[in-house]
């Protein structure tokens, strides 16, 4: 059985004339960048994010670090965020020059502590950037709670989160701004890179738009020094298609997740928990195994592809060690690097591939399972 971890070909055949019709239209008027595809992608993601203004960009790196500069962040200011991330939201961090504090994650929901953040604010403390890891939306009415008591803005990391909801709200609509990724993996993925920031606050969109044009909202004319940060035409276009059909994918992602809970009941697996009051998009279906390099190896003999998200945290990059953490900092999120796993998940998934795959874990925690853990003892 031809299982992959994601099939983006079959997603596009289900949309294809829609979609050639698209980039045509791009490549009729030759409006490679920005462009008409692109404004009708912002207006109609704004209104899906329940938020005023969206402003198109080429990556979600490149959607927080604007956000970021538009905020005025900078050398000597303290952003803090999660230690279980990828590396891309540090790194927004980072080139402002501001310094990155970074706070472990709760166990049970794998996102950034709530009990510890009011700890690690300072003085410096500019913003908040709680992260919405894997499809669940970080409980932000405490996060906000925390941001008020300090006069601090939050910034929502929402690249893993398109759609995500918690009491009905949208995730992007809570803080003052949010960062989307299109990588082409994500729920909503372009066709190349891409991303995007929410916010209902008008002149911090109208900075915002002005950075990610080289600092100009009219040609030629530049009112501070900013990026080449725009959306190609092509990216607003298949964005525009695909985001029509992003509830009914993320519908599709939530059965392939229960599948997975009704198959993999009673195995001694760790699965994602569901929260009351929050709906989930499963970005990604992340289990956790103590013998997790075991399960991906005999998962990956028998043809069914995994990942890990992420294998070494941010804080034990090679990028990062000049910030001087020990092994140890942040004991949950390396707990986590060591043991969790990534499941197949996405709308085209059969039941007939989710039985397969979960026939096959079954078989690891029978006869493989028992092998391991007497080898280990």
């Amino acid at each position: 059985m031809d299982i992959k971890f994601i099939d983006l070909h079959a997603q596009y055949l289900s949309i294809k004339d829609e979609i050639d019709r698209g980039i045509a239209e791009v490549i009729n008027n030759s409006s490679f960048i920005l462009g008409p595809s692109v404004k009708r992608f912002e207006e109609s993601f704004a209104e899906y994010c329940a938020s005023k203004e969206a402003i198109a960009v080429n990556s979600g790196t490149s959607a927080l670090l604007l956000i970021l500069r538009a905020l005025g962040i900078g050398p000597g200011d303290e952003v803090i965020t999660a230690a279980n991330t990828f590396i891309a939201t540090v790194a927004a961090i980072v080139e402002t020059g501001a310094r990155p504090v970074l706070v472990d994650v709760d166990p049970v929901t794998r996102l950034i502590d709530l009990d510890q953040i009011e700890a690690a604010v300072t003085e410096k403390t500019r913003a908040i950037m709680p992260v919405h890891l894997y499809g669940c939306m970080v409980d932000m009415d405490k996060v906000l709670a925390i941001a008020e008591r300090h006069d601090l803005p939050v910034i929502e990391d929402a690249a893993q989160a398109h759609g995500a909801r918690l009491k009905d709200r949208p995730a992007g609509s809570y803080g003052i701004a949010a960062g989307f990724s299109f990588y082409p993996a994500k729920n909503l993925g372009a066709y190349g890179e891409g991303g995007a920031i929410v916010t209902s606050d008008k002149k911090l969109a109208g900075r915002i738009r002005k950075l990610r044009d080289h600092g100009s909202e009219r040609k030629y004319f530049h009112d501070y020094f900013g990026y080449n940060a725009r959306m190609d035409g092509i990216q607003g276009a298949v964005l525009g298609v695909k985001l029509k059909y992003l509830d009914a994918w993320n519908r599709g992602r939530n059965r392939v997740a229960g599948r997975y809970r009704e198959e993999l009941s009673g195995m001694p697996l760790k699965l994602p928990r569901e929260f009351k009051h929050f709906y989930q998009v499963y970005h990604q279906f992340v289990v956790e195994s103590e013998v997790r390099n075991e399960l991906q190896q005999f998962l990956s003999r028998n043809n069914i592809p995994t990942l890990i998200h992420y294998p070494i945290p941010v804080h034990q990059q090679k990028a990062y060690a000049r910030a001087g953490f020990k092994d140890g900092s942040f004991p949950v999120t390396e707990k986590l690097a060591q043991s969790v796993l990534s499941l197949p998940v996405y709308p085209e998934l059969t039941d007939e591939e989710i039985g397969h795959i979960t026939a096959k874990i079954r078989e690891f925690f029978g006869k493989e399972y028992q092998d391991t853990l007497r080898l280990e003892n």
